[in-house]
């Protein structure tokens, strides 16, 4: 667990968004009682939450997706420092250049704010038929309850296409969503039958 508590603390030091503690406990508490063996991660950051998932079980593997050069290469030393290497497959790239044919149980969304509902659609395919999709960072620190007092131009826009996220699950004909106000705000989506 030191390892761990040197790459949060590293997070922090460095700003960079890493899930808040009571979300990553809820999503590895998610793998955990749905048996999820594949994972799909939009965003890698720094490695964080893909050796979190890893960890919970020895039969886990997490493809994950990260376009920022300098995350990429921390990605993948805190990776090695962890022996997973054969286990979390890293990609560099904008995860819209990545074409992906594997299928997975859980496909987890934490990258930019702007894109989740391009993200949304374009991974869906690679879902399994009882796969879920687990958006992070829907309460974008609280900001999409309290818009109208947001000053950053660039903050509003960007909690304007979070708001936009929200509404396109809860209208979609495809999926049913549940909303938690856990963390920073996570949603699952599951295809309906």
């Amino acid at each position: 667990m030191v390892r761990i508590l040197e790459l949060e603390e590293y997070a922090k030091k460095n700003n960079i968004p890493i899930m808040e503690h009571d979300g990553i406990e809820f999503l590895l508490s998610f793998i955990k009682d749905n048996n999820v063996k594949r994972v799909l991660e939009i965003g890698s950051a720094i490695g964080y939450s893909a050796i979190r998932m890893c960890l919970v079980n020895d039969d886990i593997t997490v493809t994950t997706i990260e376009r920022d050069e300098i995350r990429y290469k921390e990605a993948i030393k805190n990776i090695k420092k962890f022996n997973l290497e054969s286990r979390i497959n890293i990609i560099f790239s904008d995860a819209f250049d990545v074409l992906l044919d594997d299928k997975y149980d859980l496909i987890f969304i934490d990258a930019a704010k702007s894109q989740y509902i391009k993200f949304f659609e374009k991974f869906k395919l690679n879902l399994n038929k009882n796969g879920v999709i687990i958006s992070d960072n829907l309460n974008f620190h609280g900001l999409t309850h309290t818009k109208d007092e947001i000053k950053s131009r660039n903050v509003r826009g960007i909690v304007r296409k979070l708001n936009n996220y929200i509404d396109f699950l809860k209208d979609n004909k495809e999926f049913d969503t549940a909303f938690y106000d856990i963390g920073d705000g996570i949603s699952i989506s599951k295809r309906k039958n």
